[in-house]
């Protein structure tokens, strides 16, 4: 269906003229034909039947006023309602018609119940106009509120990967000012102001990327980078990071900050605990269309890997990331939580790949 037949039907009041025009010129070619077959030639019937057409064309704009009353009642009230002013509606047509017949096609005039001969076929008309009438008010409506649960179930959509996205930032925030502090006191002001810095370059990422924003990895990784320099003036050399990042996947898209929940997860329970600190892995490659996505670090590991989320609320930065996958990927993605064989814990993702611009793949993937 072309853009011009489907803009017709986005007004209600188009839609009825629409519909109107197409319904009665439908009727009058109904009734030409049934002249016709009753012995007239069209020169002698086309008249009437077209002034039968006007008197239904204006009863049922008439009709029409009358139910927009009626629109919002009960079911049982418009069925009976309908058939009232279908049957009354019925009446009156026929004695109009009848009434202009005598002179039009010069019938012998009707009289008494007479008068009502075609009252059966003109209610059936009208009480079809009718069934079409609320027929589309109410598909109106029930795709009206379709729409706003579409909008709704959005709107929860988003709100609930806010608070997934956002919950942790808090955490962050409170030990990254902290160590500004620190700083500030120690008089080393140069790492202060550096340090405020890439705060604020972190956080104005987070704010302009929302949520449900695809961008692409390569960004991700400029996000992180300026997280874990943050995190650096903290942790110093106990914090050491490793990339193994496929080319091919710099321009792929992943949901934003989605790595950030998993980095911090690992430094919270790998890296601050150990006196050592420890070493994060972050890798990236693409396979079958796919994209995949790693995070790993020697820390302890996890004790109960489909357990993610222990009574001591560890975790919940990887459970708030299978979340979000699970709102922005449905069915279409996994997330793996594994302890390695030689020790640490290793997070799996896998997403569709997807581009911000189109990129020559390689024969071997």
């Amino acid at each position: 269906m072309s853009k011009k037949v489907v803009g017709l039907f986005k007004n209600k009041e188009t839609t009825f003229w629409v519909f109107q025009l197409v319904g009665w010129a439908g009727y009058f070619l109904v009734r030409l034909f049934g002249g016709l077959t009753n012995g007239y030639t069209p020169d002698e019937y086309w008249p009437l039947a077209l002034i039968a057409t006007v008197i239904g064309f204006i009863l049922s704009i008439i009709i029409r006023y009358i139910y927009r009353s009626f629109v919002e009642k009960s079911l049982g009230l418009i069925l009976i309602i309908t058939l009232l002013v279908s049957g009354s509606a019925g009446l009156l047509f026929s004695s109009l018609e009848l009434a202009v017949a005598t002179w039009v096609i010069e019938a012998d005039p009707w009289y008494g119940w007479e008068r009502f001969g075609n009252a059966m076929f003109e209610a059936t008309v009208m009480l079809a106009w009718s069934a079409i009438y609320f027929g589309y008010h109410f598909y109106d409506d029930f795709q009206e509120q379709q729409e706003n649960a579409l909008k709704a179930n959005a709107m929860a959509h988003q709100a609930q990967l806010k608070m997934l996205r956002y919950q942790l930032n808090p955490h962050f925030l409170f030990n990254t000012l902290n160590a500004i502090s620190t700083l500030v006191l120690e008089k080393a002001t140069e790492e202060a102001n550096e340090m405020l810095s890439k705060l604020s370059s972190f956080l104005r990422y987070t704010l302009v990327n929302q949520p449900t924003q695809r961008v692409n990895l390569e960004q991700e990784l400029y996000a992180l980078a300026l997280y874990l320099d943050i995190e650096k003036v903290r942790f110093a050399d106990r914090l050491n990071i490793e990339y193994s990042i496929d080319e091919r996947t710099k321009t792929a898209l992943i949901p934003s900050l989605i790595l950030q929940p998993l980095i911090e997860n690992s430094i919270k329970y790998a890296i601050a605990p150990s006196i050592d600190g420890g070493l994060i892995h972050i890798k990236a490659t693409v396979h079958h269309h796919r994209l995949y996505l790693a995070i790993e670090d020697d820390g302890p590991g996890i004790q109960d890997e489909n357990n993610i989320v222990s009574s001591s609320g560890s975790g919940v930065g990887l459970a708030n990331t299978r979340e979000r996958l699970n709102q922005i990927y449905p069915g279409t993605h996994s997330f793996k939580v594994k302890n390695m064989e030689e020790g640490g814990l290793c997070v799996q993702i896998k997403i569709p790949l997807e581009r911000d611009r189109p990129v020559r793949e390689k024969s071997a993937e």
